[in-house]
């Protein structure tokens, strides 16, 4: 039995809503499927309850977003680009959410401030341990039935063969492609509004930046259930 959970982005409440349906169904493994930061108000106190869990020996395994690998490159002492983002934007654009992670931490991003400044004062601010915890986030999972990852595989790539490029960041090349896979795919990245079953992989991102809930589910084997304040509800592939 492996439980799952979404696309956080900041969502503390939703994170401890999560954690309780699982604690109340069993037992178990927890992958979490990255985007821990960004858009939502509390990126830190994600960031602590996922590190504190680890240290306390809990079987969590924590995936690393396209979001988290966006803010572990800035926060190196010299910035790093990351040229999958779209043109024109970076970690510190609206769109993408760097602004809310960084005031989680005391740091006010105004659009006065020169880029140096902000990259002190975010290095001035965010504990080196929680730098370390996102640059070393797990670029993947195999949890036996299924295979995790935040944003997807390549198609016709072995699994053990995926780049970080592509368990970031790919989209189309793997959302389009009807196959199957060698396991089960369990991704988030995609935001839709409610968890998504196409056969060959499962879509838990449903949208927590936006407003909607946060989701966790247990597999049994390949066998997936939503986790809610009702119990289990099964999550099943088109007819």
């Amino acid at each position: 039995m492996v439980y799952v959970v979404g696309d956080i982005h900041g969502q503390l409440g939703q994170l401890e809503t999560a954690l309780h349906r699982i604690a109340r169904d069993g037992d178990g493994r927890v992958v979490f499927l990255g985007d821990l930061i960004d858009r939502g108000a509390d990126s830190r106190r994600v960031i602590e309850t996922l590190m504190q869990g680890q240290a306390d020996g809990r079987d969590w395994h924590v995936l690393k977003g396209n979001h988290d690998r966006l803010a572990a490159r800035f926060l190196r002492p010299e910035p790093m680009y990351d040229p999958q983002i779209l043109i024109g934007l970076d970690w510190l654009s609206p769109k993408i959410g760097g602004r809310e992670m960084l005031a989680s931490y005391g740091v006010t991003v105004t659009d006065h401030m020169r880029y140096y400044e902000i990259h002190a004062a975010a290095l001035a601010a965010v504990p080196p341990a929680h730098i370390a915890f996102l640059d070393g986030l797990l670029p993947s999972f195999d949890a036996g039935d299924i295979f995790c990852a935040h944003a997807g595989i390549r198609p016709g790539f072995e699994l053990g063969a995926q780049s970080e490029d592509d368990l970031c960041w790919i989209r189309n090349t793997f959302l389009d492609d009807p196959r199957p896979h060698p396991k089960l795919i369990v991704h988030g990245h995609t935001a839709v509004d409610a968890p998504e079953h196409h056969g060959n992989r499962v879509n838990l991102d449903s949208g927590a930046a936006f407003g909607r809930d946060l989701t966790a589910a247990v597999f049994e084997g390949s066998d997936c259930f939503i986790l809610t304040d009702r119990g289990r509800v099964p999550l099943l592939p088109p007819r």
